[in-house]
């Protein structure tokens, strides 16, 4: 909804600038959030673009049609006297045809597997940073704000600030900076870099051709430092990167600016996940038709070779497998819930030693547990079909797994953390309140006992039904945080012009 006072206000123009978005690439729920956030702000009004590396290595061309800009590449300056190449893409994103800008170059991001990794990721960002703030001169789009996506963006505030300070082309352009995860402020392991070589995230750039030094940047820092307005994608995590438990060592920092820091909970796209019309289902259902679900079990349990039966609780996870997700606690305790008569499917990417350990009990239970490899077309499936959704992440700034579950009935069990704690409230069978099952102390032992609770009240099959009922009639859409977006957008602009 467009309030009063924005209807006063010149329209918005907004570019937000991201390492990844949905359906192009993806990695995790920074595309996902890239993929949706634009088009809900579109759908109130905004007027807004995408810019974005183009991964040719990556991006199916035959699926999008993404067109050269001009027929010739060309050539921009990264410092003075320091030249590199680049050429630009353009394509739309979803049925409102939001433009989709790519900054394509060969060197920087062609012929790569993966989209990060690379030992000069700091390099490659930034000449991403310096080429996308080109782009938007190029096309003439004057953006009311900057909005940049996590540290990969994170030297547009700084450039800004500096490099562009004297140019009148941004003299109406205001910078926000959302962390989506705090934990990634630069190309590489931040806390592996010597304090007496940290970036002090105020002065000069070292010299691109300085690669020891361009690799030390942190660009998350800078971007704190510089931009105008930060934000975090929830408000308990705001609270939380405040304090030196959370914040990554950068918790001072933030602690100094927290009059400009924010926090908005994530949503999801409800169109995207849809159990009536979702293609991944075996059988389409909504809140009136929740029986139904019961169909997708069995294909599910079928199609992972687990025993079919329907009284059996099923639960699963999908995410990135890594430390953070909490599968150290999950390994702890896997047996004691195989031995309660469940069944657990895990999906998913990244450490290996833990996929070895996943492997390893898809062969000692292969009745009861199986893993594969994250797979986008079956995903929606494990949540249609699970009765219970785990996610016990030891820190956790959204998350939007656990809202997918609750769109497919799938209940989650959740740590009672940062996004997490946003979105699930523990359930009391007592008054009906709540809409999943949380522990607070990240142990083993407390995630167990959540995860008891959660099969307790799934013994009991009318109030899970009405559990499993609320979950998909839950509000968890792009609606409302797109509007609280905007708001802060103004809210940015202010800032700009009159710093706290």
């Amino acid at each position: 909804m467009v309030t009063k006072h924005q209807k006063s206000m010149p329209k918005l123009r907004v570019a937000h600038i991201a390492s990844e978005v949905e359906p192009f690439s993806k990695t995790g729920g920074l595309a996902s959030v890239l993929g949706a956030l634009p088009r809900a702000q579109v759908e109130l009004g905004v007027d807004a673009i995408i810019v974005t590396p183009y991964y040719d290595h990556l991006i199916d061309t035959s699926e999008y049609a993404l067109d050269p800009l001009e027929e010739a590449s060309e050539q921009i300056e990264i410092e003075p006297g320091v030249f590199e190449e680049v050429a630009y893409r353009r394509g739309v994103l979803g049925e409102e045809n939001i433009p989709v800008y790519f900054v394509e170059s060969r060197k920087f991001f062609g012929s790569r597997e993966k989209l990060y990794g690379a030992k000069n990721d700091n390099a490659r960002f930034l000449f991403f940073n310096i080429a996308a703030l080109f782009l938007l001169k190029k096309i003439d789009f004057r953006p009311s704000i900057v909005h940049c996506h996590d540290w990969h963006a994170g030297l547009i505030p700084y450039l800004l600030k500096t490099r562009h300070r004297k140019d009148p082309f941004w003299n109406g352009t205001a910078t926000l900076f959302t962390i989506h995860n705090l934990s990634f402020q630069l190309g590489h392991d931040w806390h592996k870099i010597p304090s007496g070589e940290s970036d002090d995230g105020r002065s000069k750039l070292p010299s691109f051709s300085d690669r020891r030094r361009m690799e030390k940047v942190n660009f998350a820092k800078r971007a704190i430092i510089h931009a105008d307005a930060i934000n975090t994608v929830s408000e308990t995590y705001r609270e939380e990167i405040l304090t030196e438990a959370f914040g990554e060592a950068l918790h001072r920092l933030l602690k100094r600016k927290q009059r400009v820091v924010f926090g908005i909970v994530n949503g999801i796209d409800y169109d995207d996940f849809n159990p009536m019309t979702d293609e991944g289902l075996a059988c389409h259902y909504n809140s009136k038709s929740v029986r139904l679900k019961k169909y997708n079990k069995k294909a599910l349990q079928k199609r992972y070779g687990l025993t079919v039966d329907l009284n059996v609780p099923l639960l699963c996870t999908t995410s990135r497998i890594t430390e953070q997700k909490g599968f150290k606690l999950v390994l702890q305790i896997v047996r004691i819930v195989l031995r309660q008569g469940t069944q657990i499917i895990v999906m998913g990417d990244g450490d290996e030693q833990t996929i070895q350990s996943l492997k390893a009990l898809q062969r000692e239970f292969p009745k009861q547990f199986a893993y594969t490899p994250f797979d986008p077309e079956s995903e929606t499936l494990l949540y249609a079909g699970s009765e219970i959704f785990l996610m016990p992440s030891r820190f956790e700034p959204c998350g939007i797994n656990q809202m997918i579950a609750l769109r497919y009935g799938c209940i989650p069990v959740v740590r009672h953390i940062g996004g997490l704690a946003d979105t699930i409230q523990d359930y009391d069978p007592r008054t009906k309140t709540g809409n999943g099952f949380t522990f607070k102390r990240y142990n083993s032992t407390h995630l167990l006992i959540a995860i008891i609770r959660a099969l307790e009240n799934f013994k009991h099959a009318r109030s899970w039904k009405e559990l499993s009922i609320s979950g998909l009639k839950a509000a968890n859409s792009w609606e409302l945080p797109a509007q609280k977006y905007i708001n802060l957008y103004v809210s940015t602009l202010r800032l700009k012009k009159k710093p706290l």
